[in-house]
């Protein structure tokens, strides 16, 4: 028989919360995260892959936990990004929605700093913070942490490799007493560091949901392109999979804007986030792929932290990500809360070695994706073609009498006719610009 909250010592005000969440079963993660929480000193470290309710495995004894008469603040929540953390705090205030009186706040970058130093003048026993903000309140002296009882580090791997100046700070900065909860999904040398240097001796480990690091419910597959064949072959696997959600993964910003671009010239339903856009840009993005108005969404690796969107069925990696810990973060993004997900990563062929590396790093297995062949993506690109005439908007600068004399031209063709001539003339000029398909489809015909 299956746990109940009330089983792990959850009490009625947030069981209640819950209830009407519709949240009524806790995961692997809470099963074996709340009750030592809760009932033991120690601090903390748990692995787990994402997607798997961390959020509540932590917040929900946090809240328990919390003194509401004593008026500083008694926990910190970290996070990687202002995504992540801004998911985090809606948790948090949805779990605590029966518990009225914990006063919980969001001090993440990327949005103005005074309403937030104004913010913590009030009572606040729980702060969600990203590093590089938290530092600046410290240093301004507009929030406390020499009282601090808990500090939780979530997607600390990330925080460790980008942030780590930062952290440190912080950790110096409260106080030894503090317990740590510390939550990753990948165990790299510098987690292991920081456990060792900042972390209790008696330090109590836990792993969930990690039969493989790679993530169940994960189909891996890769294909090999030539350079010049990279954008084609994702356009095509795209159009495979209208009406889906996807994020495709980009080294760099520059790659991203530019991949961004050609999506949006061939009509598809995407935006682009990285670090250098405005936050307001970030946010509505981001708001635009939650709600289901975009489809895809190209993004850096650290932008994509805090992703929660449980109907991504698919992730591309467009570049290999440098390091193991990235490809698990990047594929975690899909088969999330036990949903089947879809990872290809596109490799060129000097890069093929590599998938033997990270099967035997990861402990999974990579699939050859089956791809389009020449044929098949002259296809693709001609309904992308048509697709951008469908979608192109009138040009009424262009004069009557213009309009009228193109009209006499084709009067006489019935609408099937003029469709015949104009995919004649597109399929002409293609040959003539990619030899290539047109030396397939003879062969085909041998």
């Amino acid at each position: 028989m299956s746990k109940q909250f009330s089983d792990l010592g959850i009490n009625e005000h947030l069981q209640e919360s819950l209830a009407n969440l519709q949240i009524s079963v806790p995961t692997n993660i809470q099963v074996k995260t709340i009750p030592v929480v809760l009932n033991q000193k120690e601090d903390l470290v748990v692995l787990a892959k994402t997607g798997t309710g961390k959020t509540a495995a932590f917040g929900l004894p946090l809240l328990q936990l919390i003194d509401v008469e004593n008026i500083n603040v008694q926990a910190l929540v970290l996070a990687p990004t202002r995504e992540l953390g801004q998911q985090i705090y809606n948790n948090l205030v949805s779990f605590a929605t029966d518990s009225p009186k914990i006063s919980i706040a969001s001090v993440c970058g990327g949005i103005p700093i005074k309403p937030q130093i104004e913010r913590l003048k009030a009572t606040t026993h729980i702060v969600v913070a990203t590093p590089g903000r938290l530092v600046d309140l410290i240093k301004r002296g507009a929030v406390n942490i020499k009282n601090l009882e808990y500090l939780v580090l979530d997607e600390a791997d990330e925080m460790v490799s980008a942030l780590k100046a930062e952290v440190d700070t912080i950790i110096i900065d409260v106080p030894k007493s503090k317990r740590t909860l510390l939550f990753t999904a990948t165990m790299p040398g510098t987690i292991k560091q920081l456990v060792q240097n900042y972390m209790s001796k008696q330090v109590v480990h836990i792993e969930a949901d990690m039969a493989t690091v790679g993530h169940q419910g994960i189909d891996h597959q890769y294909v090999v392109v030539e350079p010049i064949e990279k954008l084609e072959i994702l356009l095509h696997f795209l159009s495979s999979k209208e009406g889906e959600r996807g994020i495709i993964f980009c080294k760099t910003k520059a790659a991203v804007n530019k991949l961004a671009k050609n999506l949006a010239i061939n009509k598809f339903s995407s935006g682009a986030l990285h670090g250098s856009l405005a936050q307001p840009i970030r946010d509505r993005i981001m708001g635009q792929f939650r709600e289901g108005n975009i489809d895809i969404l190209i993004a850096t690796d650290l932008a994509a932290r805090g992703i929660d969107v449980k109907e991504v069925s698919y992730v591309v990696n467009y570049h290999l990500p440098d390091t193991y810990d990235a490809y698990v973060h990047r594929s975690g993004r899909t088969a999330r809360a036990g949903a089947k997900g879809f990872s290809l990563t596109i490799l060129q062929r000097e890069e093929e070695f590599e998938v033997t590396e990270f099967e035997d790093e990861l402990g999974i297995t990579f699939s050859k994706f089956k791809r389009a062949d020449a044929q098949s993506i002259e296809e693709n690109n001609t309904l992308l073609w048509a697709r951008k005439i469908f979608k192109t908007k009138p040009n009424r600068t262009v004069s009557e009498v213009l309009k009228s004399e193109v009209r006499t031209v084709f009067h006489h063709l019935t609408k099937d006719e003029l469709v015949d001539k104009i995919l004649a003339n597109y399929l002409a000029q293609s040959s003539s610009v990619n030899p290539k398909v047109e030396a397939s489809k003879k062969n085909k015909k041998k």
